[in-house]
Parts: structure tokens; C-alpha cells; sequence
């Protein structure tokens, strides 16, 4: 684990898998390295990433998991959390992850919250990115089980915010209205909704992006998925599965184990990483 400071004074925690036992890529300073973004209040003990480290370890990729600020047991250090619209700690972490291995190859890979907040940096970066490439697992938000890290952290988050109030909040749109839109400077709710919304940024995607959805997600449900927008970008391609739910893609009469998504994940970072090249030229 390490933890980086960030320019407001705040911190950020990353947890490491280096895979220095690595036999194809035994260079630490050029073994791929991919950068995976849990979900809303996910962590690198999520089960979805340990899978995808298991995935990458097999290929001999290192991976570092990024932990959202007050998750994954690390204390607030200023009054402020995260949202999906606000990619200013992503880009810290991506610039931090490659400043320390420039000469590996790097992508990264979101899953729901994650996806998002992926998305919409990679919006605003366009190609001005060191990432190869992207992949996007059930992108979708659901801030209702927000109030988690609000208790903990409620004593520093006081500082900023009648918690009494925000507390009482009993829908996501309450909850956001007094909360998070406040947190980040938005003017109304709305605002917040659209700007958080990587639906207006995949236009500006200058990388290769894969996105993995099932039009049975509660979360993100089918009339919601982008299709035409993103057949305006060729970037960006669209994976869409007739089931599977949010973060599901269970195989078989006795899913164990390996998953879809666990398949694709491995599939597309093995394609990026060793014929990288080859597939960008075509």
C-alpha cells in the first residue's frame, strides 16, 4: 500500500500487486502495468479485483488499484470525498503511477463508479494521456450507499456541511442536492447530473475504449447506454450482453470462479499490451 498526498492536502491510497515473480516481463521498469478503479465504495478487496489482478498476474502485468479518499480505511484528511465528475484525483494517481514507471506500458480499467469517473477523464484528456488504453465494466452510479463513509467521517466532514441535514436526505437526488453537488461547486443539481455523465464526453475519447454492459443493469439500464453516441467515435466500442446485471456475468449452471467479464477484461489488456501496435495501425 502507499499513500500520496494531493495538492489540497488530502491523501489518496493505492494498493500495489507488482508481480516481481513476472517471467514474461521480468523488468519491473517495462512490465505493463494496468490501473484499476473500483466502484462506489469498492476497494482492492472487491472480489471483481482480485479477479482482475488474478487475471493480469497470469499475463505477468503488475497492477495498482485505486482507492477513492476516506476508503479502504484511510482517514479524510480535508472535508472532501469524491464523485464521478470531479477526475482530479484520478489524474494525480495516473500521473503519479507513470511518472514512476515511464517506460511501461499502461492502461486502466473501471468497474460501475469507476468506469465513470475513467470515462469522463479520458473525456477531458483526449488523447493527452500516458493510458494505452481503457476498459469500462458496468459503468453506473448509485450514490445511496454513500451514507457509509459518511458516518465514518462525519466528525471532519462538519467542518463544511449541516450533516444533520444531509443525513435526512431519503432519495440520491436529495442526497446529491445537499451534498455532493454543494461539495464540488455546482450551481444546481442538474449541473452536477450532467457534467458526471461520460455520455457528453465519449465524442472527445482519443484512446482505445471497451465497454462492457448488460442491458438487464439496474443501474444502467438499456435506454441509457450511449449506442449512437458512440458509433460517432471510433475509440469507443460498446460490448452489450442480453443479461448479466451490474458487475455480474456469471457463466455457466455453476458459476465459480472465472466470469464474461473476467474473459473480456483479459482478452482486451492481453491484445493492448502485446499487439498493441499492430491492432492501433489497422
Amino acid at each position: 500500500s502507499e499513500l500520496i498526498k494531493t495538492a489540497d492536502g488530502g491523501q489518496i491510497s493505492l494498493d500495489w500487486f507488482d508481480n516481481n515473480d513476472s517471467s514474461y516481463y521480468p523488468d519491473a521498469s517495462t512490465r505493463p502495468t494496468v490501473l484499476l478503479l473500483p466502484g462506489l465504495t469498492g476497494t482492492s478487496k472487491e472480489s471483481y479485483i482480485l479477479h482482475m489482478i488474478h487475471q493480469s498476474e497470469t499475463l505477468g502485468y503488475r497492477c495498482v488499484v485505486f482507492n477513492n479518499r476516506g476508503i479502504a480505511g484511510e482517514e479524510l484528511l480535508t472535508p472532501r470525498t469524491y464523485c464521478a465528475a470531479n477526475t482530479e484525483d484520478l489524474e494525480a494517481v495516473i500521473h503519479h503511477v507513470h511518472s514512476l514507471h515511464p517506460s511501461a506500458p499502461f492502461m486502466a480499467a473501471g468497474v460501475s463508479m469507476g468506469g465513470m469517473l475513467l470515462l469522463n477523464y479520458l473525456g477531458k484528456t483526449g488523447r493527452d494521456t500516458p493510458l494505452m488504453a481503457a476498459a469500462i465494466f458496468s459503468a453506473g452510479w448509485d450514490p445511496s450507499n454513500f451514507s457509509v463513509l459518511l458516518f465514518r467521517h462525519r466528525q471532519m466532514l462538519e467542518k463544511l456541511f449541516d450533516m444533520d441535514l444531509v443525513m435526512k436526505a431519503r432519495t440520491v437526488r436529495e442526497f446529491d442536492k445537499q451534498f455532493t453537488s454543494v461539495m464540488f461547486g455546482y450551481r444546481s443539481i442538474d449541473d452536477y447530473y450532467e457534467d458526471a455523465s461520460p455520455c457528453r464526453k465519449l465524442k472527445s475519447v482519443g484512446i482505445p475504449v471497451l465497454c462492457l454492459n448488460s442491458v438487464d443493469d439496474v443501474f444502467s439500464p438499456a435506454h441509457a447506454i450511449p449506442v449512437e453516441t458512440a458509433k460517432q467515435n471510433a475509440n469507443v466500442a460498446l460490448v452489450l450482453t442480453s443479461c448479466g446485471g451490474h458487475i455480474g456475468f456469471l457463466e455457466g449452471i455453476w458459476p465459480r470462479k472465472c466470469t464474461y467479464m473476467d474473459r473480456v477484461f483479459k482478452q482486451f489488456v492481453q491484445a493492448v499490451f502485446e499487439h498493441g501496435n499492430k491492432i492501433f495501425s489497422m
